[in-house]
């Protein structure tokens, strides 16, 4: 297991991570403080073949919980996250505008709204039905 200080110089690049200018360095390592690592692509061939000994060993799981454990992983991850509340509290607040309250401008609960939206949507099928 990775501790928070780990980064992911310890995996090999994959192409559906962007390199970026600062990704290969590191105030601390496994193997000592202060150690700088160079970013892939200035890598010695032998380096990189001995990084991918080293993991070769470790299974798929290990190998994808060294990659959730990086601080990249975990930023991009949050990211994402972040952009998923913001799109749901959005819907939200559409659903909110199109439902008939007392008064208009009343602040409701998110479930609140979804309890309220039930109701008014068995309201306007009772008014097509008859």
């Amino acid at each position: 297991m990775l501790n928070s200080e780990q980064t992911e110089l310890d995996l090999p690049p994959t192409r559906s991570e962007p390199e970026t200018v600062f990704s290969g360095i590191t105030g601390s390592t496994e193997e000592g403080a202060g150690a700088v690592a160079l970013c892939p692509q200035t890598r010695l061939p032998e380096q990189n073949e001995a990084m991918k000994k080293d993991l070769q060993h470790l299974s798929r799981e290990e190998r994808r919980r060294r990659r959730r454990a990086t601080a990249k992983y975990r930023t991009a991850h949050a990211t994402r996250e972040r952009i998923r509340v913001e799109a749901f509290n959005m819907a939200f607040a559409e659903l909110r505008k199109l439902l008939p309250t007392l008064p208009p401008d009343k602040k409701l609960s998110k479930i609140e709204i979804l309890r309220l939206a039930i109701c008014y949507i068995s309201y306007l099928n009772h008014v097509l039905d008859v």
